[in-house]
Order: structure tokens, then C-alpha cells, then sequence
């Protein structure tokens, strides 16, 4: 919500085989002003950072009308 106020939804997507694990998180995009920020990018620099302890990988950018972020997360079956 603070990055896409008013935003219509969010939709968040799981899923897992025996290779790994994907999140997909998406908004609808805002419908209400937000001042012009670049933002400090730590958010995503963060994230990108802590799945690439565990192998995996963080992309994050526009989609449609709103906002994407997609993790890929290594997953070893025999480890759990």
C-alpha cells in the first residue's frame, strides 16, 4: 500500500516443484497521487540480496499498469 495507494489489488502467487520455489507479487498500479520519488532502491536491493544468499534470484519492475516483483528460490526436496 505505500507503494501503489489506492491501488484496485494485490495478487500473490506461490508456487513450488522439487527445483525451487517462485513468489509473484503484483498490484493493479495506484489510482491515487504519489509524489515523484525515486525512493532510496534499498528495498529492492535488499531483497535481491537475501535471496541471493540462498542461490536465488529477484527481478521487480512494471507490469501493465502496476508493479511486479518475482523471487526465484532454489528448493531441494531432499532437505526438507
Amino acid at each position: 500500500m505505500r507503494h501503489a495507494p489506492g491501488t484496485p489489488g494485490v495478487e500473490v502467487e506461490i508456487h513450488r516443484d522439487a527445483g525451487g520455489v517462485e513468489v509473484v507479487v503484483m498490484d493493479g498500479g495506484t489510482t491515487l497521487p504519489v509524489e515523484a520519488s525515486p525512493g532510496s532502491q534499498r528495498g529492492l536491493v535488499g531483497m535481491r540480496e537475501r535471496a541471493a544468499v540462498f542461490g536465488g534470484v529477484v527481478e521487480a519492475g512494471r507490469y501493465g499498469r502496476g508493479w511486479r516483483v518475482r523471487a526465484l528460490l532454489p528448493w531441494d526436496e531432499g532437505e526438507t
